[in-house]
C-alpha cells in the first residue's frame, strides 16, 4: 500500500548473485571494488581532486569514466599500515617518547608536536615514509572513535584528479577503477553546471556553519557518524528556494546498514533558529527535497543529517540549492512512438508550462527530459515512457457511463483529487485474456495504484494493488497495479483504477495499458565488469524479466564476441527467473579490456523474440535483498599470462543435460590439467539446487569423477538449470629441517564450464555425459 517498503528485491536470486560473485574470486584475484566517490561530480570546465575509496585497490592505474567530456587521473593511493607498519611505528613512537623526556630531565614535558617531528626524524632514517605516518595516525584517530566501526570495504582510498571538459555534457556518468587485477564496479559520477562548494568540517552548529557565498550552488559533503552539516545564507522574501538532495541516487544501496542507504533529512532554520521547512524525502523517493517560499529577508540555515544519525565515508551527498527549476508534475507520462507529445507542468521558477517532446526518432522505451532556465538553470529530470501502442487521454467520466476501451490501448490519466476513481468498460468474449498494467511509480508518478476489474453486476473477479517490477532495481516501493485475467463468459465488464491511499492531485498520473498478453522478456547479466586471467572460467548470473506470460526456454549467445570467449549453460530453463552460468576468457588476447554483447532468444507461437541483455551489479540492501542495478556496459578484463593452462573440463562434450535421479544420483567425468594430481582435488557446488549434493570423489589418472547424491525429499523432479563447480588443490608445502611439519593448504584451481542439469521425475537410467 503507501509506506515504503524496503524489501522488494530478487531475493530468489540472492544466493545465485552472492556465489556468482564467490566463484568469479576462485581464481586467486581479488578485484578491486569501490565503495564511494568524494565529491561524487563536479562542474563542466573545472577540475576537481576526488577521493575513491573501496578494497583492493593498490596499483591503481586508470580511471575509466562513461561517455565524453570528463577524464581522470590518479594520483595518489593510500591505504591502512599492516601489522608490521603499525609494530614499527609504535616502538618509534614510544622511543621518542622516552628520549624526549629523558631530555627534559624532569622539566617540562614534551609536547606532542615535539614528539611528532622526531617520530617523523627516526621514522625516516628506518625507511618508513610521511605518508605511512599519515596512515598510521588516520588509523588510530578512526579506531579511536567510539562511534566508528572498522569497515575494511572502505579503508583504502584513490585519490584522481578529474577535469571536467566545458562542454561536457551535463548529467550522470560512471567511475570504474583499474588495476593489474581488473576492473572495479561503477559509481555514479555527476557532471553539473553550477558552481560547486565543499563542506568545511565541523560546520554542526549555527556558530560554525559552513557559508554559502552565493546561490545557486550545488554543496558536497560526507556525513561520519553523528554528523550534522550546516550551511549558512542569505535570502530574500518571496524567492522560491530549492534544496535537492542526492544521497540514495549516488549510492543506490549499502549492504551493511537498514534501510539499506543513507537516508538524507533536509531542515531549514532562520536565523532565530526556528524551523521553517524540513523533508526526508520525496514523496517515495528516499532523496529529499526542499521546495520554501522565504517568508523574510534574512540569514538562513540549511541543515544535511542522516535520519538515525548513522554517517560513515559512504554516507555522501549534493545538494543543490538556490532559486532552481522544479517539476512537480508532468501530463501525460508518455507517449506513441513516432509522435510529437505536448507535456503540460507544473513546479516552481519553470521557464514555461508545458515542453514539446520528439518522439519521432525514439529507440528506447524511456526518454529522459528536463526544462532549462534563460540563463540556462536545469530541471529536475523526468522519465518519459514511449510505447507503440494506440493512445488516448482519459476524460472525466461518473461511474454511471464509464468510458468504453478499444484494445489494444494505452490510456494516459490522472487520479486529480483525493478519492478519485478512473472507470473503463472493456466488452469481452468468453476466455478472452486481457493485461491491464499501470506505469505510474515507475514514471516518477506518487499513485499507489489499485486495480479492480468487475462484471456487469458489480462482482469483483480481479484484484491488484502491488505488482513488483523486477525490471526496476531502483524503485523502493513498487507500487504500480498488474491484472491478467480471461473473461468467463461473453458481456460487458468494468476497470477500475484508483489511489489505494485515497490520494489525488495533479502529480498523480498514470499509463494504463489494457491490451491481450503480449509476451515478451528483458535480461540482466551481472556482473558488469568480468575479470580474470586469460583462460580462465568466470561464473556469471544472468537474470530474466519475464512479462505478460513468456514461460519457456530462453537461449543465450555471445553476439560479436572476441576470438576465444566461450558461454557454457547457455540458457534460463523455462519458468526460471535466474541463472549461473561460465564465460570462458581467450588464452591469448591483443586487448585487455573489452565489450560484451550477450542477447537472448525466446519463441512465442512461432515468433522469435530477440533481446539484448543490459549489464547489471548485484548490489546488496540491508544484509539480505539483492537488487540489479544497471550498468553502462558489459565488459571483460583479461590478464595476460605467460603460458596458457589446461582448463579443467567435463571429460567429454556435454549434448543434452546432465540427469540427476533420486537413488541414483549421477556422475560427472571432469578431466584435469596434467600437472596436477587427481587425489589432491576437491569440487564444491556453487549455490546448488535442492537436494542436489556432491556424495563423493573417484580420482584417477588425469581425471576425476564427480558422483552426485539427489534427496528424494528436497530435489523437485523437473527441476533443469547448472551445476558449477569449484576446484581447489590441496598443497602441502615442502618441510623445512627443524621446523614443524607444514599444514596442508587449499589452493583455488578454477571453476568448470557450467553442466546443465535436469532433476528426473522418477528413477530411471541415467545418462551421463
Amino acid at each position: 500500500m503507501g509506506r515504503r517498503r524496503i524489501g522488494i528485491a530478487w531475493v530468489a536470486a540472492a544466493s545465485l548473485l552472492a556465489t556468482g560473485a564467490a566463484a568469479q574470486g576462485q581464481v586467486g584475484r581479488q578485484s578491486p571494488q569501490i565503495g564511494f566517490v568524494y565529491p561524487a561530480g563536479g562542474q563542466r570546465g573545472t577540475t576537481v581532486d576526488v577521493t575513491v575509496g573501496g578494497q583492493f585497490l593498490g596499483a591503481a592505474a586508470e580511471v575509466r569514466i562513461s561517455g565524453l567530456g570528463v577524464s581522470g587521473a590518479v594520483v595518489d593511493y593510500m591505504r591502512p599500515p599492516n601489522g608490521k607498519e603499525q609494530t614499527e611505528i609504535r616502538e618509534i613512537t614510544e622511543q621518542a617518547r622516552k628520549k624526549l623526556i629523558e631530555q627534559a630531565k624532569g622539566g617540562t614535558p614534551p609536547s606532542r608536536q615535539a614528539i611528532a617531528d622526531l617520530v617523523r626524524t627516526m621514522a625516516k632514517e628506518k625507511g618508513i615514509t610521511d605518508k605511512q605516518l599519515e596512515a598510521f595516525a588516520r588509523y588510530m584517530r578512526e579506531r579511536s572513535d567510539p562511534k566508528r566501526q572498522p569497515n575494511p570495504q572502505l579503508a583504502e582510498s584513490v585519490t584522481v584528479r578529474m577535469t571536467f571538459a566545458p562542454d561536457a555534457e551535463p548529467g550522470p556518468r560512471e567511475l570504474r577503477l583499474w588495476t593489474p587485477r581488473g576492473l572495479s564496479n561503477p559509481l555514479r559520477l555527476e557532471v553539473g553546471l553550477l558552481g560547486e562548494m565543499r563542506e568545511g568540517e565541523p560546520n554542526n552548529t549555527a556558530a560554525i556553519s559552513t557559508r554559502v557565498p552565493a546561490l545557486p550552488v550545488v554543496i558536497n559533503g560526507q556525513i561520519e557518524p553523528g554528523d550534522v552539516d550546516r550551511f549558512t545564507f542569505a535570502a530574500k522574501k518571496g524567492q522560491q528556494i530549492v534544496a535537492a538532495v542526492a544521497a540514495r541516487r549516488l549510492m543506490p544501496y549499502l549492504a551493511d546498514a537498514v534501510p539499506g542507504w543513507f537516508q538524507a533529512t533536509a531542515t531549514l532554520y532562520d536565523a532565530a533558529g526556528r524551523e521553517v521547512a524540513f523533508d526526508d524525502d520525496y514523496r517515495f523517493d528516499p532523496d529529499p527535497v526542499l521546495i520554501c517560499r522565504i517568508p523574510a529577508d534574512g540569514e538562513y540555515a540549511l541543515e544535511i543529517r542522516d535520519a538515525i544519525y548513522r554517517g560513515r565515508e559512504d554516507f555522501v551527498y549534493r545538494v543543490s540549492l538556490g532559486e532552481l527549476p522544479w517539476v512537480t508534475s508532468a501530463f501525460p507520462l508518455g507517449g506513441r512512438r513516432g509522435s510529437q507529445a505536448r507535456v503540460a507542468l507544473t513546479g516552481v521558477n519553470l521557464p514555461a508550462d508545458h515542453v514539446d517532446i520528439d518522439l519521432s526518432a525514439a529507440a528506447a522505451d524511456r526518454q529522459p527530459f528536463c526544462v532549462a532556465t534563460a540563463d540556462g538553470r536545469r530541471s529536475n529530470v523526468l522519465s518519459f515512457a514511449v510505447g507503440d501502442l494506440p493512445e488516448i487521454n482519459e476524460r472525466e467520466s461518473d461511474d454511471a457511463a464509464p468510458a468504453a476501451l478499444t484494445l489494444p490501448v494505452v490510456v494516459n490519466g490522472l487520479i486529480g483529487r483525493p478519492g478519485d476513481r478512473d472507470t473503463f468498460r472493456l466488452h469481452l468474449r468468453k476466455d478472452d485474456r486481457v493485461v491491464a498494467e499501470v506505469a505510474a511509480r515507475r514514471l516518477g508518478s506518487p499513485l499507489d495504484s489499485l486495480l479492480t476489474l468487475t462484471d456487469a453486476a458489480g462482482r469483483t473477479l480481479a484484484l491488484n494493488d502491488d505488482h513488483e517490477d523486477k525490471g526496476a532495481g531502483l524503485v523502493t516501493h513498487q507500487a504500480d497495479s498488474l491484472l491478467t485475467f480471461a473473461a468467463p463468459a461473453d458481456g460487458d465488464y468494468l476497470l477500475t483504477l484508483t489511489d489505494a491511499q485515497r490520494a489525488g492531485g495533479d502529480a498523480y498520473g498514470y499509463r494504463l495499458r489494457v491490451s491481450r498478453p503480449q509476451p515478451d522478456f528483458e535480461l540482466r547479466v551481472a556482473p558488469s565488469a568480468v575479470n580474470g586471467r586469460g583462460g580462465d572460467t568466470v561464473a556469471i548470473t544472468v537474470c530474466a524479466v519475464r512479462r505478460d506470460g513468456l514461460a519457456g526456454n530462453i537461449r543465450l549467445r555471445l553476439v560479436d564476441a572476441p576470438a576465444g570467449f566461450t558461454l557454457s549453460g547457455d540458457w534460463v530453463p523455462a519458468g526460471a527467473q535466474s541463472i549461473q552460468l561460465t564465460l570462458t576468457l581467450p588464452a591469448r588476447t591483443n586487448d585487455r579490456t573489452m565489450a560484451l554483447k550477450l542477447v537472448g532468444e525466446a519463441e512465442v507461437d512461432g515468433r522469435k523474440i530477440v533481446r539484448e541483455a543490459t549489464a547489471a551489479d548485484n548490489m546488496m540492501q540491508a544484509f539480505i535483498y539483492h537488487h540489479m542495478v544497471v550498468a553502462s556496459a558489459w565488459v571483460a578484463d583479461v590478464a595476460p599470462v605467460r603460458w596458457a593452462a589446461t582448463p579443467l573440463r567435463p571429460a567429454a562434450d556435454v549434448d543434452h543435460p546432465l540427469e540427476l535421479a533420486a537413488g541414483r544420483g549421477g556422475r560427472l567425468t571432469v578431466k584435469l590439467p596434467a600437472n596436477v594430481a587427481a587425489e589432491a582435488i576437491r569440487f564444491e557446488l556453487s549455490d546448488p539446487p535442492p537436494g542436489v549434493s556432491i556424495a563423493k570423489l573417484a580420482p584417477s589418472k588425469g581425471s576425476v569423477d564427480v558422483i552426485f547424491a539427489v534427496d528424494a525429499t528436497a530435489a523437485k523432479g523437473g527441476t533443469r538449470g547448472n551445476l558449477i563447480l569449484l576446484a581447489t588443490q590441496i598443497v602441502t608445502p615442502a618441510a623445512e629441517e627443524g621446523q614443524p611439519p607444514p599444514k596442508p593448504r587449499s589452493v583455488a584451481l578454477g571453476t568448470v564450464p557450467a553442466i546443465p542439469f535436469l532433476v528426473l521425475a522418477e528413477p530411471t537410467a541415467v545418462r551421463q555425459p
